[in-house]
């Protein structure tokens, strides 16, 4: 069974647009046709992977069951399967938002929860 919440990293331009309800990708989501998400457990993988060094980051927590079958779960980094979003990640999807931030752990802090925090 596949968790119904993913994760969106996001630049402040990008959540200045989700926010304004006209996010249509990141440069990477766009040339692969679809939406990039992670799961609570892959997020301190995609962070480190695809925005080392950043620091004007924030996290969209997205409700995939909302989404219905634009999300598909599909191999990737190591043959793990990730959520993709074929289509526009509307505002509508999404739960939450915050800015990113890691625990003294190195764990990434999901939005909304104060005391919990993805795995690393």
């Amino acid at each position: 069974m596949h968790p119904t919440i993913a994760y969106k990293i996001l630049t402040a331009d990008q959540m200045r647009a989700l926010e304004d309800d006209r996010f249509e990708g990141a440069p990477i989501d766009v040339a692969d046709g679809y939406i990039h998400l992670s799961t609570a457990e892959q997020l301190a993988g995609t962070l480190d992977a695809h925005f080392a060094g950043r620091e004007d980051l924030f996290l969209a927590a997205v409700d995939l069951s909302r989404a219905g079958t634009a999300v598909r779960w599909e191999a990737s980094r190591g043959g793990a399967l990730f959520p993709h979003l074929y289509g526009r990640l509307a505002r509508a999807l999404v739960l939450t938002t915050g800015p990113l931030r890691r625990t003294s752990g190195g764990a990434v802090a999901l939005p909304g929860d104060s005391g919990g925090a993805a795995q690393r």
